[in-house]
């Protein structure tokens, strides 16, 4: 079976030797007067190859093959917007005559953005990856001399396509070579990395990047190529180009949430909000619009990149020097009323071009290659050391460790509040007389306020965060439908009572926002309370009642607390000390936040944590543990008044008796000689796993200390043990020893499968707790009824994650061991065993007779009700 990974980079190179083919039988066949292949066609195939080519870069970016996956996506991003510019001439939007202005200035930065990726390749020794990006790039660049010059032809076009063709042809035959020969033939270049070759790589994202530096380089193109004359103006033509740039950015957030880079997902949301704007400024030149653009909102997304880029030198001096440049560029937006079509805006542009060039080079570079070229590292961090009263966070993903479900992404709340922030000063500007969309705030609006802050709920949704996934998609929701329904030309005509409707409907959903955010912090209950008195003017403006600046007032008051709440999210996750003030709850009811600030809440992946709650338990106390199943909480088999304190906590029924668990074989060496022989082999070959085995009661208990604890383990005549399959679990019985365990609920509820379920459950008698996330599995283990086993039979009180097909191979493996005389050799000499047997034949009999009853001699499987264990 091919490997995954062979599969993402078949298709990519496969998918980029396809539309390199759809091209080149374009080129090759089309004439001056008439195209081979309609433009509507051909931009629908472009399309989809496109999202196959996204497809595979995104899942090759997730395994670490960057420079692939950076080739792969700047491919896509070419196909998807020379795509859509071939649909809109397919469809008439814009004429054959104006496809030359409308691809020249993305096919420029295409160009560019290949060479240096290319030359990277060479640098590396890519020699596939080489040719597909000096081709491609070669391709665009006879692309823009054909357009340009008539007589040129597109001959050379076509004859760069098909080299592309050729490389994907030698590497697909490279790969089925290798499949057919099991990888012992294997043609240069068409080899998967071996995973130490993949670690060696930076596992930042770096890929993610380079793609958003491209997607840069493409916009400054599109805005600077009026200013240089190559193209007229800003026109409908070139928006393919300006929102294929804001999507790919957009989806390169999502990656950069995935490796916890919140100051880069940030940053790349900030610049897809620009993409957006600049498309949406040249789409209204289609309809005759000129735009208009309000101070307020540059000024203030100023100030926020400013921000931004003193923050990011702690990743690098370069990249805060590069976003400094996107400062002056707002403000050029701010000073210019024409915005993007006027020529200050379209010269800081041209030096965005050069500045993003340099820096994919820099970070192309330096993503694959082992001589790193200098980017100011540890310059930020050199500075903070020597001021006084500043500690720099150090780089740990514990801070963006999930609250609860499979999440792997970090925190979203700095790019949210920033949202807030935008859309907030943006409804500040005034419409007057002017047409509602000429005005430029209904991308800032519905895209920042809308889209970004919908992107943002759902990484906090990922991530557990109920609350702020609430928030952000609420807020969200309604910045998108009062942007459109006021700037979208729609206000007049909604006017009145159903608008009051629903903005009452939203006032009733941010009542509980409100009243919820009480119990997390000061910060977000005037968070919500200030968005609450912003619906209020919406409310009062539907109905014709809004006071004369109630509505400026109050947005500005609610953009100060975003902005304030914006800069303490990034402070606090940069500095250590001091911190700024966001507030404690102003109600705390038992159990809400974890209890971390009650009890330890320690990462079970550390040495020292197990360590720490090793020593709480050898101490007497009782602590909530991941396995691998779900959680349970534990106590010392030698500390019994911790046992008893387990029991009363879990307010533990008669029916539903503890568990022993030890961490192997050998903790029952003491006790070897009171064991069955086959038992003991049984144990070793079935464990470590989630099988539990109820075995008769004995003697053998009192030599772990339990003392008049022991009553609460197991029944009078069983008992249940397991050796669990985890190894948090097995280090902390190694160190403490053989451990009581019960499910980590109150009696007759669910499982608990998240660290912060145990304390919100238990409460404050709960000393610790190990924390590792969510759990591995919700399935319960499998209790095996060993208590007959040396008659040659085992039943099953619950088959639970492990089937029971498996559990009887396992048990007759050791049964023909036995028959073939081969025990263990520990066991031969067990003089004692007549001794358990008889301590235990009462056990047997009651089961035998219970059993004659039904016709079984085998125990078959009971209601949980009368298994001597829980559901851990």
């Amino acid at each position: 079976m091919a490997h995954p990974h062979s599969l993402h980079e078949s298709v990519g190179i496969l998918g980029i030797s396809g539309g390199s083919l759809l091209l080149l039988v374009n080129n090759y066949a089309s004439s001056p007067v008439k195209d081979f292949i309609p433009h509507t066609a051909l931009g629908i195939l472009l399309l989809i190859i496109a999202v196959l080519l996204a497809y595979a870069g995104i899942c090759r970016s997730l395994s670490h093959a960057q420079l692939f996956s950076s080739v792969c996506l700047t491919v896509s991003a070419l196909w998807c917007g020379s795509g859509l510019v071939h649909i809109l001439v397919g469809q008439g939007v814009l004429q054959p005559s104006e496809l030359r202005a409308s691809l020249v200035p993305g096919l420029a930065a295409f160009t560019l953005a290949l060479l240096v990726i290319g030359g990277v390749a060479i640098v590396v020794k890519k020699a596939v990856l080489f040719l597909i990006a000096f081709c491609i790039s070669l391709a665009c660049a006879h692309q823009i001399a054909g357009l340009s010059a008539v007589g040129f032809g597109q001959s050379a076009t076509a004859a760069n396509y098909l080299l592309v063709c050729l490389v994907g042809v030698y590497f697909g035959f490279g790969r089925l070579l290798s499949i057919i020969t099991h990888g012992k033939v294997e043609p240069p270049g068409t080899g998967l990395k071996k995973k130490a070759d993949l670690e060696t790589e930076q596992n930042q994202c770096s890929d993610a990047v380079s793609v958003c530096l491209v997607m840069n380089l493409l916009s400054a193109s599109v805005l600077a190529c009026p200013l240089l004359g190559v193209v007229p103006r800003l026109s409908v033509g070139h928006v393919p180009w300006l929102w294929t740039a804001g999507v790919f950015q957009l989806g390169m957030c999502v990656l950069f949430y995935r490796a916890m880079d919140t100051l880069a997902a940030t940053f790349y949301g900030f610049t897809a909000i620009l993409r957006f704007a600049e498309g949406y400024s040249a789409l209204l030149s289609f309809y005759s619009i000129q735009p208009f653009s309000p101070v307020p909102f540059p000024a203030v997304f100023s100030v926020l990149f400013s921000i931004l880029a003193v923050f990011s030198c702690q990743k690098s001096l370069v990249e805060g020097l590069y976003q400094l440049s996107f400062v002056a560029y707002c403000i050029a937006i701010a000073a210019q009323p024409q915005g993007f079509f006027q020529g200050g805006t379209q010269g800081v542009q041209g030096a965005i071009f050069v500045l993003s060039a340099g820096m994919l080079l820099i970070t192309t570079f330096n993503m694959v290659s082992t001589t790193m070229i200098p980017t100011g590292q540890g310059c930020f961090k050199a500075l903070v050391a020597k001021i006084q009263g500043l500690t720099l966070r150090a780089h740990d993903k514990e801070l963006h460790a999930p609250h609860l479900g499979y999440s792997k992404y970090a925190d979203a709340e700095v790019l949210g509040h920033a949202c807030s922030v935008l859309a907030a000063f943006a409804v500040t500007a005034t419409v007057g007389d002017r047409n509602p969309l000429s005005v430029l705030v209904l991308p800032w609006v519905v895209v920042a306020g809308g889209g970004l802050q919908l992107l943002c709920g759902s990484v906090a949704f990922a991530r557990g965060k109920t609350f702020e996934s609430t928030v952000f998609t609420l807020y969200g929701v309604m910045w998108a439908v009062w942007g459109l329904t006021r700037y979208g030309g729609l206000y007049s005509e909604t006017r009145g009572f159903h608008v009051a409707v629903g903005i009452m409907s939203f006032m009733l959903f941010n009542c509980l926002v409100t009243v919820a955010a009480l119990f997390l912090n000061v910060a977000w209950f005037v968070y919500a309370f200030t968005f609450q008195l912003i619906l209020i003017s919406f409310l009062l403006d539907a109905v014709g009642s809004l006071p004369y600046g109630y509505d400026i007032g109050v947005t500005i008051i609610f953009g100060l607390v975003s902005f304030y709440c914006f800069l303490a999210h990034i402070f606090n996750s940069t500095f250590q000390s001091p911190q700024m003030l966001v507030g404690k709850p102003l109600v705390k009811l038992s159990g809400v936040g974890g209890g971390a600030d009650v009890c330890p809440h320690v990462p079970a992946r550390k040495a020292t944590s197990v360590q720490q709650i090793a020593e709480i338990m050898k101490n007497g106390g009782i602590c909530g543990m991941p396995t691998d199943t779900v959680y349970v909480l534990v106590a010392a088999c030698n500390r019994p008044d911790a046992v008893t304190k387990a029991y009363k906590v879990k307010k533990q029924a008669e029916d539903r008796p503890m568990s022993l668990w030890i961490s192997s074989i050998k903790q029952l060496e003491p006790v070897r000689r009171l064991l069955s022989p086959l038992l003991l082999d049984f144990m070793e070959a079935a464990w470590p796993s989630s099988i539990s085995m109820v075995i008769p009661r004995g003697p053998w208990m009192d030599t772990f200390g339990l003392g008049d604890a022991a009553k609460h383990i197991g029944t009078p005549q069983s008992i249940a043990i397991r050796n669990p399959d985890c190894s948090v679990a097995t280090h902390l019985i190694n160190m403490v020893g053989p451990i009581a365990v019960t499910s980590a609920n109150p009696t007759g509820e669910a499982d608990t499968t998240h660290h912060n379920q145990v304390f919100a459950k238990l409460g404050k008698k709960v000393d610790g707790v190990l924390c590792d996330g969510p759990s591995p599995e919700n399935i319960a283990s499998t209790v095996v009824d060993c208590t007959k086993i040396e008659t040659g039979h085992i039943g099953f009180f619950r088959v639970g994650r492990i089937p029971k097909s498996k559990v009887l191979q396992i048990f007759e493996e050791v049964q023909m061991r036995h028959r073939h005389g081969q025990t263990n050799p520990a066991f031969e000499d067990d003089v004692h065993l007549s001794e358990i047997q008889r301590d235990t034949s009462f056990v047997m009999e009651d089961a035998a007779e219970s059993r004659r009853g039904s016709g079984n001699s085998t125990p078959s499987t009971v209601s949980p009700e009368q298994s001597p264990v829980l559901r851990n």
